[in-house]
């Protein structure tokens, strides 16, 4: 078997022998109310709140690899309140109002996962301490007051989102060159593997059965199908995240972008003292190209970006979670923010890919007709997501009347990605257009306008 403490920072760091015994994998043929294939945090979650709202339901999780081996154990530990997008394109496709109530049903669910994380007595080195932007330029700084302005705009306040000066910001995080800050306390950092796997003891406690080792061959209509069996339900769940361009058929419905990451050995008080992050806010800086960081409850600092090249075909491979240039580039962005890093030690390197819709949209979905339902498309900001998804998805499942329901995520469609070549080098220039942004910000101070407006038109944003 697979060593999985090999995969990351996260895996590395679970109770000895988590990762040498494994659920069996499923074994001839079988019923169910409900079968969700994925045991990653949606898959989780929607078990969770089905169970709880009847615990009489038969819940099977069809788990191709081990719980907590795909982004789920993997992520940056943000339990944030972020969508992939914007306030904006959501007003556009429904209502000013609708993007309001998707909002504030972000906001409630960084204290909703902070609730069962502490009813259930998960132990995932959950801190509430909020997130920090950094802005370390004039076109930064300008940018996060526009984008402040813009929350408030929707009836936000600075009780959600608020400007801070550089003497704060740089309490909270004590970076190089920072001459401002944006923060929200609607986040907190995590042990993302450390979730994963307490949420999936809770499951099973609860009566849902999870086999692993036990990749779906095919998913129809009340019935997934396996090399080792099939499970027929009333309801099929689809919760493959990144994983889903590999199902038949479902090539070009996301793309897999992968992200990287890389972790230093614990740090000594000396370096906390400086850099500040006391009360463990998970922070990042103003710049386009995406960064972000935690300190960890184990006095590390775990730091990821992206920059990792799509894979033509929307191809994945345990190769592509390791690259040594980006790993370099991650590294050399931390210290150039931390210069007090000096020789630490980075002692794990690990990556794993996120999903993209074609629109930069997450969803739920659900056809009583069929029984088919699915979430997913996150784009990373998948821990909070994940457990409103999986709220709304049970309520959807057993007819349960909520304002969840309503939300103007659930029944989306993002068209389908293009064909390649096309998608290649659609996806890619999100790669090189962030970095001659930041480029020229960092050279002159001022906005690159026209490649924020481009990147926000391929993104779905404001553009």
């Amino acid at each position: 078997m697979h060593d999985l403490s090999t995969l990351s920072l996260w895996h590395d760091t679970m109770p000895p022998n988590e990762w040498t015994t494994s659920r069996p994998a499923l074994d001839g043929n079988c019923g169910a109310d409900v079968v969700i294939v994925g045991a990653g945090y949606t898959g989780l979650w929607t078990a969770y709140y089905l169970l709880q709202r009847d615990p009489a339901l038969k819940v099977v999780l069809l788990e191709a690899q081990a719980v907590g081996f795909g982004a789920s154990g993997r992520n940056g530990g943000w339990c944030s309140a972020l969508l992939p997008m914007s306030l904006e394109a959501v007003s556009a496709s429904h209502s000013r109002e609708a993007a309001i109530r998707l909002q504030q049903a972000m906001h409630a669910t960084v204290d909703e996962i902070a609730r069962v994380v502490a009813h259930e007595g998960i132990e995932c080195g959950f801190a509430h301490g909020g997130y920090v932007s950094l802005e370390r330029n004039a076109a930064q700084l300008d940018r996060a007051h526009e984008h402040v302005r813009h929350l408030h705009s929707y009836g936000f306040t600075d009780d959600d989102y608020r400007m801070v000066d550089a003497a704060e910001a740089s309490r909270l995080c004590g970076a190089t060159e920072v001459v401002g800050g944006a923060f929200t306390p609607h986040c907190a950092a995590i042990h993302p593997a450390r979730l994963v796997r307490g949420l999936a003891r809770v499951v099973e406690a609860l009566g849902a059965t999870i086999h692993e080792h036990s990749a779906a061959t095919e998913i129809a209509p009340h019935r997934v199908t396996t090399d080792g069996g099939s499970v027929t339900a009333r309801v099929v769940v689809r919760a493959t995240e990144a994983f889903t361009s590999a199902l038949p058929g479902m090539r070009r419905t996301s793309a897999p972008i992968y992200s990287l990451m890389i972790a230093t050995e614990p740090l000594p008080s000396t370096f906390w003292d400086e850099a500040g992050l006391h009360d463990r806010p998970t922070f990042a800086d103003g710049r386009h190209m995406v960064i972000y960081g935690q300190r960890t409850a184990d006095d590390r600092l775990a730091f990821g970006g992206r920059g990792a090249w799509y894979h033509w075909g929307s191809a994945m491979s345990p190769s592509f979670d390791r690259n040594d240039r980006v790993h370099a580039a991650i590294h050399a962005t931390l210290r150039e923010l931390f210069p007090a890093l000096g020789d630490a030690r980075i002692t794990h390197r690990w990556g794993g890919a996120v999903a993209a819709g074609r629109d930069w949209w997450c969803h739920v979905a659900y056809d009583a007709t069929t029984g088919m339902a699915a979430a997913g498309n996150y784009v990373g900001d998948g821990v909070g997501t994940t457990n409103l998804a999986g709220r709304t998805l049970a309520d959807l499942i057993t007819g349960t009347d909520s304002d969840l329901v309503a939300m103007p995520w659930v029944g989306h469609r993002s068209r389908k990605w293009e064909p390649e070549p096309f998608r290649y080098v659609g996806i890619n220039s999100l790669m090189v257009l962030p970095l001659g942004a930041d480029r020229r910000e960092a050279r002159t101070g001022t906005r690159s306008r026209w490649r924020e407006n481009l990147l926000g038109r391929l993104t779905g944003g404001t553009g």
